[in-house]
């Protein structure tokens, strides 16, 4: 039943958007050109869904005053032609016309229409399908019956279109495919905190508790499971719930914070500053423990027996590892935000589950117990270890800041100099050259240190040549762009955009040509009749520059995009003022939400030249290049 429940609850939330969406895509509007200019009519036109499938495309016309027109019983009737789409029935006049004298050849009253008629079709298309047509109105003045014919040209999308394209993004960028390369990096880190001095001392002490203090070896890894389920409820359930209420109400806010706190300067700095202070303690400058009283509260409430004494278990683990599992947690949500609004919840459960499956699997085979390293020295050689990529990965919120800021502080060159000197000291630390206070002497290197060391110096000489302009696909989401080089061994390249709407801040990758505003992209396309190739993208996107290095450069993509389409990239994250104290990553991320339903990075949408017609996407993140082909080739075929 409880089961059932959350499911129910969990689909309410999920459908909720896109009821929203129908609901708003329900009825549509276009556009009516009179070939003759100053004509006695105008004509209004729209498309609403019909209950079997079809749409009801009604035509007002406007009438000028001194003029009438006919309805369709008469032989000056106007004349309704669709270019690609079939008529269903006949044509339904909604307004009655009026009596106007005898008519000279049929003996009955003449039936006219004065200041506005209103003609509907019923039509058969697809949602989304852009609708175009021809009218022939003829249009007489009241005195004299002087007659002109009024011909006029009209274009409408059919509405429907805004939920197919929220229903794809959903499945692009909310569910899947997911980003593995997040969850896996989560699962890394989950093991990597058992192995932290806060946390490990207490995996055997807290299995021999259950395998000894239950009445039978049953009970015993019951109790150990649930002390896992806790565990992992504690680190999951807080994004859940904000995820879960913020949907079921109709709105993205979990999607809002988790986008602020991935990409707004102030939590990033705020988590620099964090990273950096955790990492001191790391190397040993001072020791980060929470207040006593909270530890020790949760401790007298595990001393109650039955699973409640248990909950308080497994959160006085939470609160007492806080010092070494904090900047962790912290690192899982934010490489995660790009990913929609359900990743984070994804990534950290399954950091919680790797880390607090040992307790359940030595709970059940406490045999294991005996094989465990015990507890010494190595175990701050960890956290030394820790501490050095907690500097690495700190300068990641530094960085985004800086790019969402366009402050200049940390260019390519500087980013990477950082990195590969922290780098190398990490692999003199592990040689034992490198000694802090509280460690003990390395008298000699074992095998698994000298391999770390060698990982890590390898990892230093790839990294050198990028300072010199070197792509390196392997962390180009983690560095920052190209763009910030201020120097390649082939000498500057410059921005082949400049001119045009904010490209003296924003650039595209590989020299390609671009726009970062939609309506001049749209001006664009039309001139040069190409489709659209929108990419919603970010600074702080680490998987935007993954797909930038490892798929966009690729020798049969990258043709396709200088050649073949019109490209927009639009930043959901910049912090520029540009409209009305708006800040452009605003405008760009609302944009992307209510035109096609993307609310995560990267997001490809191909459109018409005009702008209006989606010919394939959304895509979200997926680096297979052969897929990224064919996506391609889908709007060629379309055009």
């Amino acid at each position: 039943m409880k089961n059932l429940f959350k499911s129910l609850v969990l689909s309410i939330a999920l459908m909720l958007p896109f009821a929203v969406s129908a609901q708003d895509a329900a009825k549509t509007t276009g556009t009516v050109v009179n070939d003759n200019e100053g004509a006695p009519v105008e004509w209004a036109i729209s498309a609403e869904e019909l209950e079997d499938g079809n749409f009801a495309v009604t035509l007002e016309a406007t009438i000028a005053e001194g003029f009438h027109g006919y309805p369709m019983t008469d032989f000056s009737a106007p004349y309704f032609e669709f270019d690609n789409a079939e008529v269903v029935g006949d044509v339904v006049e909604t307004l009655k016309p009026e009596e106007h004298g005898i008519d000279e050849y049929t003996g009955e009253p003449s039936l006219i229409y004065y200041n506005k008629a209103i003609y509907v079709h019923t039509i058969k298309a697809s949602a989304g399908q852009k609708v175009t047509g021809y009218i022939s109105a003829t249009i007489c003045t009241n005195e004299t019956n002087q007659c002109t014919s009024n011909p006029s040209t009209f274009s409408i999308k059919m509405p429907g279109e805004a939920v197919v394209a929220a229903a794809q993004s959903n499945s692009t960028s909310s569910a899947a495919p997911l980003d593995w390369g997040s969850i896996i990096t989560a699962i890394l880190w989950g093991f990597a905190a058992l192995l932290t001095p806060c946390v490990f001392p207490m995996v055997p002490m807290t299995v021999s508790f259950f395998v000894k203090g239950s009445q039978s070896p049953a009970q015993g890894r019951f109790r150990a499971f649930m002390y896992g389920f806790f565990i992992i409820a504690l680190y999951v359930l807080p994004i859940a719930i904000l995820v879960l209420l913020s949907n079921a109400f109709g709105t993205n806010v979990a999607g809002d914070i988790f986008n602020a706190i991935g990409t707004h300067w102030i939590p990033n700095l705020i988590f620099f500053v964090i990273f950096m202070i955790f990492a001191a303690s790391f190397l040993g400058a001072f020791e980060i423990t929470l207040p006593s009283s909270l530890v020790n509260k949760s401790d007298e409430g595990a001393d109650k027996g039955g699973l409640v004494g248990i909950f308080f278990m497994a959160l006085t683990l939470v609160l007492v590892s806080f010092s070494c599992t904090g900047p962790i947690v912290g690192s899982v949500i934010i490489s995660s935000t790009s990913g929609g609004v359900w990743m984070p919840i994804i990534t950290m459960a399954a950091f919680a589950i790797a880390f607090a499956l040992p307790f359940t699997v030595l709970a059940w085979f406490p045999s294991l117990l005996k094989n465990l390293p015990k507890s010494g020295g190595w175990l701050n050689s960890v956290k030394v270890v820790l501490g050095f990529i907690e500097v690495a990965l700190g300068l990641k919120f530094l960085m985004t800041a800086d790019q969402t800021m366009h402050w200049g502080l940390l260019d390519r060159e500087v980013y990477l100099a950082i990195w590969i000197v922290t780098f190398s000291l990490l692999g003199l630390y592990l040689l034992g050259k490198l000694r802090f206070a509280h460690d003990d002497e390395v008298k000699h290197v074992s095998v698994f240190r000298l391999t770390l060391a060698i990982a890590v110096f390898s990892f230093v000489v790839y990294m050198i040549p990028g300072m010199f302009g070197a792509p390196l696909n392997a962390i180009s989401g983690y560095i920052p762009p190209m763009s910030t080089q201020d120097y390649q061994i082939n000498g500057r390249v410059d921005n082949a955009n400049t001119g045009r709407k904010y490209a003296d801040f924003l650039h595209l990758p590989h020299q390609l040509e671009g726009h970062f505003d939609f309506e001049e992209a749209v001006e664009d396309a039309m001139k040069q009749n190409k489709p659209i190739f929108v990419d919603v993208t970010g600074h702080a996107c680490n998987n935007c520059r993954e797909m930038e290095t490892m798929v966009w450069s690729h020798s049969s993509v990258l043709p396709m995009l200088q050649n073949d389409f019109v490209i927009c990239a639009l930043y959901v994250d910049d912090n520029t003022k540009v409209e009305d104290g708006k800040r452009l990553g605003s405008i760009n991320s609302k944009f992307a939400q209510d035109r096609w339903g993307v609310n995560a990075q990267p997001g490809y949408i191909l459109l018409s030249p005009d702008g209006e017609t989606v010919l394939a996407g959304p895509r979200g993140y997926d680096t297979d290049i052969q897929g990224f082909v064919d996506f391609l080739n889908t709007a060629k075929n379309a055009m």
